[in-house]
Order: structure tokens, then C-alpha cells, then sequence
């Protein structure tokens, strides 16, 4: 008897960005798993990792909770 896999639609991980991302997201990306490997997961632990990383905000600001938290809204994370 064969077996056959579900019937499963495919999913792309990308299937719903509409670009490619940027190097500001790559940089923002690769750091915040660096953030999340060493420094911890609340929001204070990845708002300081950023700054004290000097990965600022698209304006060239340092990061508070609520740039962070307006910028994954933006960004649709």
C-alpha cells in the first residue's frame, strides 16, 4: 500500500513579503537574534541590546519600548 503526505497547501516562509528586505531589516533581523541568543527576551532586553549595539532606529535614534514596538507594527512583525 502506498502512503501519501496530507494534502497540504506548501508554505513559502517569504509567501507574504512584498519585497526583499532591506539591509536596515537584515541588520535589525540578525541583531535582534543575537538580542534574543545572549541578552534575553523582554522588551527592556532587546531595546537595550539594540542600543548598546548602536543599531538605531530608522531615524538614527536610540530605541525605546515604544519605537521598538511601533517599528515591528511598520515592519508587520
Amino acid at each position: 500500500m502506498t502512503t501519501h503526505a496530507a494534502a497540504w497547501p506548501y508554505l513559502d516562509p517569504h509567501q507574504s513579503r512584498d519585497h526583499e528586505p532591506t539591509p536596515y531589516e537584515l541588520k535589525l533581523a540578525r541583531t535582534l537574534e543575537e538580542i534574543f541568543t545572549h541578552d534575553g527576551h523582554e522588551l527592556a532586553d532587546v531595546v537595550a541590546g539594540l542600543n548598546a549595539r548602536q543599531v538605531h532606529t530608522p531615524g538614527g535614534e536610540p530605541w525605546t519600548e515604544d519605537t521598538f514596538r511601533a517599528e515591528m507594527h511598520r515592519l508587520g512583525a
